[in-house]
């Protein structure tokens, strides 16, 4: 009997294991030595966890440097926006990811630690894609899927990909802009942009942001 046990309990936990590697390209995290956030971030990683374990995020050169195993978002309390307002961050992707991973930013973030957490974000990825979507606790609805686009910068063996992103929010539109050039233009009732901006970096990737701002 319990040698059945043991043998469903692995099983499980394999299968658990398999259906994390399929969501991140069969590569898993890559967990960091770190566990603390510059004065006054805070993190949600996609786990729900609310403290940055195996991510290393810290201060440098007047940017933020993050090395991710986990993917999650980071965010300040003092970011918090509605009506007419800008959000912009530069991010430059070190070396490439075993697979696209995405990074970018988030804005209308409310609950965003806990399970009724909402914002919508702009990423790009680098094999030269962009998307935005919203969350809305456990779901992700796309409001333009992965697109191609040759305003994002690529990320390869002997190149450094440097995305500027910014999201302009007007009362009947927002726009979404890479490196200067509008991507994508949304009516601002389809989209949650009331709330706090932050950033958002996916799992295993080593990536530098400056700038990021709101005005």
């Amino acid at each position: 009997m319990r040698r059945t046990l043991a043998i469903l309990a692995f099983a499980a936990f394999s299968a658990t294991a398999l259906v994390a590697q399929a969501q991140h390209g069969a590569d898993m995290d890559k967990m960091q030595a770190g566990g603390s956030l510059p004065a006054g971030w805070n993190v949600r990683l996609d786990s729900g966890a609310t403290k940055p374990d195996g991510v290393k995020v810290m201060p440098m050169g007047g940017g933020i440097h993050f090395t991710t195993g986990p993917a999650g978002i980071y965010y300040r309390a003092a970011d918090t926006k509605s009506g007419a307002y800008e959000v912009h961050a530069s991010f430059e992707q070190m070396e490439p990811s075993a697979h696209p991973e995405a990074y970018g930013i988030i804005v209308g973030g409310s609950d965003l630690a806990g399970a009724g957490q909402k914002y919508t974000y702009f990423l790009v990825r680098q094999d030269g894609q962009f998307m935005i979507s919203r969350r809305d606790g456990a779901k992700v609805n796309a409001v333009v899927p992965w697109t191609t686009n040759a305003a994002v910068k690529k990320t390869e063996a002997a190149t450094k990909g440097k995305n500027l992103l910014a999201i302009v929010v007007a009362a009947d539109k927002t726009r979404f802009l890479i490196n200067g050039t509008e991507v994508s233009s949304q009516p601002t009732s389809g989209v949650d942009a009331s709330g706090i901006a932050g950033l958002r970096i996916n799992h295993n990737l080593n990536v530098h942001v400056d700038g990021f701002g709101v005005k």
